[in-house]
């Protein structure tokens, strides 16, 4: 392809601190509730369905544009991979939900997003091209009503019955079928700067699900509910899984905006790097660590710092999450 365009721009608006702080403080106390039901945790994507060791390697046949800070030269890094349900409920596999791909690179160096020197890179990832609202304010208006008791939920929507088709989209998109961790596809929905240009992220998956003779994800105690980490696991015992680690360049703001992450961008991905999940077992000790473990898109080189007012107002929302938590 022709080399990207660096036209892209963010929009701060003169209201958004104050807004972001406010949303901070629903998720925080939407998180609070929930722990007090299911113990500690995050205040979404709280079930851990699997901890994994990864590695991901970074080809030498980049064309110049696309060496940019932790893909700038040929190399191999250790990383850790999180998955997980996104609800803000400890919920059976079976149960309707957006599915999580978090990945934590170790090994990097140079200035952090936030300040000092970057240690890690993190990519926090879902199983769905874009986000079901267009900002943050909305977002946080959904999630926190889907947190709600039926009570509650139907009082908010006799008040303000123009939730309803919102509500109706989530739960639309939360109905996509899921094939699992192994075949899935999985997208950063928002952008994050690549050097001079911006991007949004997919890690696509290179395993198929089209193996007859592979038996089916195998099931816990309820006979409709699948087990996605023994499904992973199996497949782990057997053989490594790859995913290629791609990115989608901005072209300009009607077919790549950056500030909408209700919108699929128009735009060819292009493969920077391969994630490897090698050959492993169950491992509690690791469970436990990386479910304590922070995984946060801000967490990053300061070449790759997300873009955009949904992933302004992460910044603020997972960092109360992890003071809450106390993760590390």
């Amino acid at each position: 392809m022709s080399v990207p365009s660096v036209g892209w721009r963010e929009v701060v608006g003169a209201d958004e601190e104050e807004r972001h702080r406010r949303q901070a403080e629903l998720f925080g106390e939407l998180q609070a509730r929930k722990s007090a039901e299911f113990g500690g945790g995050r205040a979404l994507h709280r079930k851990q369905v699997a901890a994994l060791r990864a590695t991901l390697t970074v080809p030498a046949e980049l064309p110049e544009y696309a060496r940019q800070g932790l893909f700038r030269v040929p190399d191999k890094y250790d990383a850790w991979v999180r998955l997980s349900n996104g609800g803000f409920n400890r919920a059976p596999d079976s149960v309707p939900d957006i599915r999580g791909f978090s990945i934590k690179v170790f090994g990097t160096s140079g200035p952090a997003a936030l300040g000092g020197e970057a240690v890690c890179q993190d990519f926090a990832l879902i199983n769905h091209e874009r986000f079901s609202s267009a900002t943050s304010e909305e977002f946080t208006t959904i999630v926190t009503l889907a947190g709600e008791t039926k009570g509650r939920l139907f009082s908010a929507l006799v008040k303000k019955p123009s939730l309803l088709p919102r509500l109706t989209k989530v739960r639309d998109a939360l109905r996509v079928p899921f094939s699992g961790f192994a075949t899935q596809d999985f997208f950063s929905a928002a952008p994050i700067a690549f050097g001079p240009y911006a991007v949004r992220v997919r890690l696509q998956a290179l395993a198929d699900d089209t193996d007859t003779d592979r038996e089916p994800p195998p099931t816990v105690a309820d006979p409709d509910a699948t087990d996605w980490a023994a499904d992973i696991f199996n497949r782990l015992a057997a053989a490594p899984l790859d995913y290629d680690v791609q990115v989608q360049f901005f072209v300009d703001e009607r077919r790549t905006p950056i500030e909408d992450a209700s919108v699929a961008w128009d735009a060819p991905y292009e493969t920077v790097g391969r994630l490897t999940l090698p050959r492993q077992k169950p491992d509690p000790a690791l469970a436990e660590e990386i479910d304590a473990a922070v995984f946060d898109p801000w967490n990053a080189k300061a070449e790759h710092r997300p873009l955009g007012e949904v992933m302004r107002a992460r910044k603020v929302a997972y960092f109360a999450s992890q003071q809450q938590r106390h993760a590390h």
